[in-house]
């Protein structure tokens, strides 16, 4: 091994000495790094202090089993992005499928082919840092995503997505939270809406969180001031202090596009810049009985 070549850590979660033995020779001979928990519950106290490349998860174990411990990581949103790859003698379709859904990205039956395994792990791997990278980007970009599970539970969001749903649903936690059906969540004058943008993964899917007052104080704008339902939204932005970048993350649109709306709202109200319009739609909402 080259010095100062990082290692990628693996977490192996076997019951059975013999196959922790194996696997730990084998990935070290791989130039892996190895942790070693012999169940489930210490699998979980493990990954309260370090957090592996990949997780190799015997399916079959006492007290909690490899499918139960999957679930407990891929609920927290801490880990749910680890890869799980499942270890058993057990290769019956139900048993695959249980392995799936429970979060986990392949499947291997014992006794292990150590080669094939390996080959899996660096495949896995290597999705992995594309993945991280990709989410790493998209957070350093402040841009409200959010991906989540066809069932619509969130697996990742960023920063920037995570605090507005913390102000729009009180008690928010990301391991708990499920999309709403219709992809659409209204809270008093909030309404988010979720829109879908791509398929990042087998069970992963990515959208942009946008957010409106609810319709009401924007119709009244539109109506009152003769924009139209766009400009009408930016004003009403514009008029609650936010930015212009701040308002093409809210409605999902680009900064230019914003620019432009902001030009035609100019004309229209016959005003020259963006406080003498938010004071005039300030104005108008103060009339609305």
């Amino acid at each position: 091994m080259k010095s100062g070549v990082q290692r990628d850590t693996i977490l192996v979660v076997d019951d059975t000495p013999d196959t922790l033995g194996l696997l730990t020779d084998a990935l070290e001979a791989a130039q892996l790094t190895v942790l070693v928990a012999t169940d489930g519950k210490s699998a979980i106290e493990l990954l309260g202090h370090v957090t592996p490349d990949l997780i190799l998860m015997d399916a079959v174990m006492p007290g909690m089993d490899g499918f139960e411990t999957c679930r407990v990581i891929k609920a927290d949103s801490g880990m749910a992005h680890l890869p799980v790859i499942f270890m058993t003698g057990l290769s019956d379709t139900g048993h695959v499928v249980e392995g799936l859904e429970a979060g986990g990205v392949d499947y291997v039956a014992k006794p292990i082919v150590i080669d094939e395994l390996l080959a899996r792990i660096r495949v896995h791997l290597a999705n992995a840092r594309i993945a991280n990278r990709t989410r790493m980007a998209l957070d350093a970009t402040g841009r409200f995503l959010l991906a989540a599970t066809e069932a619509g539970r969130l697996i990742w969001c960023t920063p920037q997505a995570e605090k507005r749903l913390s102000e729009a649903v009180p008690g928010f936690l990301a391991a708990e939270f499920v999309l709403p059906r219709g992809l659409r969540l209204a809270n008093g004058n909030r309404v988010l809406e979720f829109s879908f943008l791509s398929r990042t993964g087998a069970d992963e899917f990515l959208y942009r969180l946008t957010e409106s007052g609810g319709g009401q104080e924007e119709a009244f704008i539109r109506d009152y001031l003769s924009l139209t339902t766009r400009e009408a939204e930016v004003l009403i932005w514009i008029a609650r202090g936010k930015s212009n970048r701040d308002i093409s993350d809210i409605l999902g649109i680009s900064p230019r596009t914003v620019n432009k709306h902001l030009e035609q709202i100019f004309t229209k109200l016959g005003v020259e810049n963006r406080a003498s319009a938010a004071a005039l739609a300030v104005g108008a909402l103060a009339t609305r009985h």
